[in-house]
């Protein structure tokens, strides 16, 4: 679980303060998303520049140069590698672009032998996505496309090039984008904007919808122009090693060890999001729950009550 934010001064009508401002605000919202590391990246002198640490939000100052307009932002929580090795945190940078992740990916490793690509120490399973672009060349909708098709799991990715062009990759997980005069703020829900709205004393006047497959990329004019990628079946995969897959455990979905470590770290019950996968519910669905305990709750008690009655359910079943 990890949350992003960000920036698009299209019409060059933030000062560098109020763009620190904003940013500081924006970030320690995304606090409910993770803690363990905070980060940037921004275009400055035709170069891209990333400025991360292995803290909470609230420990960051940052201070944007004069002359930035988009900014693209990352909150951690970490599920593989050490936070504390800065280079496992988000955003990374190359010398085309800048990529942060929300999400987890599970076939990273398997993908790095397929495509065969190079050993590095950076131990993060979202890192796959900056080596796979890069091995591909130049940075377009197409090489997105591709990137976007071969990765398994439950993304968001933005990526930020060097003409100020922020891709938004849109997988099952949560995205949000508000539209003010003549820039946008975002992060992964509206829950996070609109909180950080209330300190900031501002009202957006619209929004900018994705869907799961969408590909949006916004210049530094603001205008936004629409791609996509082909969905696949998230079991595909695990599908192809374990025919029987539908007999484990795990039977509700890949990403649900994830989804119970979540639930585990902000106290919630592993027993819940059992319950909330096998009624239905998505993987995004399901974490978006899970930031709220008092709505996670009366959702949880309704399905019990609907599904047994009154009577208070063993959670055996669970694994039957």
């Amino acid at each position: 679980m990890c949350s992003l934010f960000g920036i698009i001064d299209y019409g060059n009508v933030l000062s560098a303060h109020e763009k620190n401002r904003i940013l500081a605000v924006l970030s320690r919202e995304c606090e409910v998303r993770g803690t363990d590391a905070t980060g940037i990246a921004y275009n400055f002198r035709n170069n891209i520049h990333v400025y991360k640490r292995p803290v909470a939000a609230r420990k960051m100052h940052f201070r944007i140069p004069n002359g930035v307009n988009v900014v693209m932002g990352h909150t951690r929580m970490a599920t593989q590698g050490a936070a504390k090795l800065n280079r496992n945190n988000h955003p990374w940078a190359t010398p085309g672009f800048a990529l942060a992740h929300n999400g987890v990916l599970w076939n990273d490793r398997i993908l790095r032998e397929i495509e065969e690509l190079p050993y590095t120490l950076i131990e993060t399973d979202s890192y796959i996505a900056v080596q796979l672009l890069e091995k591909q060349k130049p940075l377009n909708f197409q090489t997105i496309k591709s990137m976007a098709e071969k990765v398994q799991g439950s993304f968001v990715f933005t990526i930020l090039d060097r003409q100020d062009n922020l891709y938004f990759v849109r997988g099952d997980n949560p995205l949000a984008i508000f539209c003010y005069d003549d820039f946008y703020l975002y992060a992964s829900t509206e829950m996070i904007l609109d909180r950080a709205e209330k300190r900031l004393g501002l009202r957006h006047g619209g929004e900018i919808t994705t869907r799961e497959g969408d590909i949006l990329r916004i210049d530094r004019q603001g205008h936004c122009l629409f791609s996509g990628f082909c969905v696949t079946n998230p079991y595909s995969y695990w599908e192809s090693i374990f025919p029987y897959w539908d007999e484990l455990e795990e039977n509700a979905e890949p990403s649900s060890n994830y989804l119970i470590d979540v639930a585990k770290a902000m106290g919630g019950s592993p027993e819940d999001v059992r319950l909330l996968l096998r009624y239905g519910c998505s993987a995004g669905e399901v974490e978006e729950l899970l930031y709220d305990p008092r709505l996670l709750h009366d959702i949880v008690s309704e399905i019990r009550c609907d599904w047994y009655g009154e009577e208070v359910l063993p959670w055996d079943w669970v694994k039957s």
